[in-house]
């Protein structure tokens, strides 16, 4: 390396290290007024790392959970109905492709 390329980084070293400080550190002191003063901590992506918990917040959740429920017995019934009638449009056209052969055996 350049006796000038060093010398640039010798002068540049402590400005860059002040400012990652000063980043480290203003990332520091945020964090510590966000729990200070009760704010919910946010993670990588903006959600809420412990969100606040308030009646009306685990009502919510009690009834989205019921509403869940009762979705997924629906789906139930529904893929039940769906193995009824794939059932009945199989077997029919099982049926329709013997009666044919019974047609073509009595022509003969």
């Amino acid at each position: 390396m350049s006796p000038e390329k060093l010398a640039m980084l010798q002068t540049l070293f402590p400005f860059i290290a002040i400012l990652a400080s000063l980043g480290i550190g203003g990332w520091v002191i945020t964090t510590w007024l966000r729990i200070k003063n009760g704010y919910p901590l946010d993670g990588q992506w903006g959600q809420a790392l412990y969100p606040k918990r308030d009646d009306e917040t685990i009502e919510r959740v009690k009834l989205l959970t019921q509403e869940n429920a009762g979705l997924r017995a629906e789906l139930g019934s529904i893929k039940d109905r769906l193995q009824n009638v794939e059932r009945i449009v199989t077997d029919s056209g099982n049926m329709l492709s013997h009666e044919i052969e019974n047609l073509r055996d009595r022509a003969n």
